[in-house]
């Protein structure tokens, strides 16, 4: 019968981590690559990502750092070949890349009859398009493969009860759902 320590085992495991450099990420990150797993930070900004990397190294991981934009296809494909080159084809994808823009909160200044539908359609390609590329393109193999994983973060505010969301926090609700449907519907259709 598995045990934790077997059921768990990432070592050896190649791991991308979109929104690698952000609160969550990097702390995904660093437990990881501490686990023994190879990790793939991709971020939009490349210092960030170099800068976690450069932490899991010092401490003995193996890290790539990698800059891209999650709503990118060919950014996302030009990561993926660097993370094959590098570590071979993922085993583990976590989408952590997300976030947030005033226009696309409501508050006492921005009811939700004056959200700005630019800075809703940019929420919504990071968090929902990107999340959707993103498995495209790094969970091909791992279907091809009939094996891995994939952890897609989204907000606990979908599952408050009662309500505490509201329409302020809209785009994290809406994120969160869409992450959660798409999620099982990818999980439906390759298990």
């Amino acid at each position: 019968m598995p045990n934790s320590q077997t059921l768990f085992n990432v070592q050896e495991q190649t791991v991308v981590i979109t929104g690698g450099s952000g609160v969550l990420g990097r702390a995904m990150s660093l437990a990881l690559a501490e686990a023994g797993a190879r990790v793939a930070i991709i971020s939009r900004r490349a210092e960030s990502a170099a800068s976690v990397a450069e932490t899991i190294q010092a401490q003995g991981g193996q890290a790539i750092a990698l800059a891209a934009d999650v709503t990118s296809r060919s950014a996302l494909e030009q990561a993926l070949e660097q993370v094959t080159t590098t570590f071979g084809p993922p085993h583990i994808l976590v989408n952590a890349a997300g976030g947030n823009q005033p226009g696309a909160t409501t508050s006492a200044e921005n009811s939700f009859f004056d959200m700005d539908t630019e800075a809703i359609n940019n929420v919504f390609s990071l968090n929902c398009t990107g999340t959707f590329l993103s498995c495209q393109v790094f969970a091909r193999s791992m279907a091809e493969q009939k094996q891995g994983s994939i952890i897609n973060i989204s907000s606990m505010l979908l599952h408050a009860f009662p309500p505490i969301a509201r329409l302020r926090q809209l785009s994290i609700v809406s994120r969160a759902g869409w992450r959660c449907i798409w999620l099982r519907s990818i999980a439906l259709s390759y298990a």
